[in-house]
């Protein structure tokens, strides 16, 4: 795909994060990675340049509004104009807990994860993408986002808040040229899980070049 923009992951990991890398690298885009962890930071890049992938990883974490806008800056500099971006950091298992024990730390916390550093990304990103008249954002969540459990409740608050606000980017953005869609993923992803990487981020794939549907659901 000639002249691709750049794919970031926001949330870069050794599962889907990585497997999108690929997905997405193998179609041209080159690919940036950021997420907290340095040294599993480095290990994914290195994989992702080893297939011949042009690969730039930023350490940021994402809860930190100004490390993540110069992190995705300093991709945007790196790489190219960003075409698509992954937001798919993965939640803290120490606050998923039942409802009556969840504090209010607790979901605070996982609101600043999965909103407000979304939140961060989009104003970081869509300007450009909206200038160029393309662009998408791909967001995805666990299955508390539609199944919410009451021994899981800041996954069902923060994915029902980070739903309600990729279906309103989505509305809002539509007619400008840049899709935005959600995936929710019910069960765990990983090899030999319900899930395999390859396959969620063959979904992510489609969604990115069908630019149809706002939503779907993986069960």
């Amino acid at each position: 795909m000639s002249g691709a923009g750049a794919f970031v992951v926001v949330g870069a990991g050794p599962g889907l994060g990585a497997a999108a890398a690929r997905r997405f690298g193998r179609a041209g885009h080159p690919v940036g990675l950021i997420a907290r962890d340095t040294d599993r930071l480095a290990g994914l890049a290195a994989a992702s340049a080893s297939e011949g992938l042009t690969t730039a990883a930023e350490a940021a974490d994402v809860t930190d509004e100004e490390a993540l806008t110069g992190a995705l800056a300093a991709l945007r500099e790196r790489l190219g104009p960003i075409e698509a971006v992954l937001f798919s950091p993965r939640p803290d298992l120490g606050w998923i807990r039942p409802v009556l024990e969840t504090a209010p730390s607790d979901v605070r916390s996982a609101l600043a994860l999965s909103v407000v550093a979304a939140a961060t990304v989009v104003r970081a990103v869509v300007p450009d993408m909206r200038r160029r008249g393309r662009g998408t954002l791909l967001f995805t969540t666990g299955g508390a986002a539609v199944e919410p459990h009451r021994d899981r409740a800041v996954s069902g608050v923060a994915y029902a808040a980070e739903s309600a606000y990729t279906r309103m980017l989505h509305d809002a953005l539509a007619d400008g040229g840049v899709h935005v869609a959600q995936l929710t993923i019910v069960g765990p992803v990983g090899p030999g899980a319900r899930h395999e990487p390859d396959d969620v981020a063959g979904e992510l794939w489609r969604l990115h070049t069908g630019r149809g549907q706002p939503l779907v659901v993986l069960r």
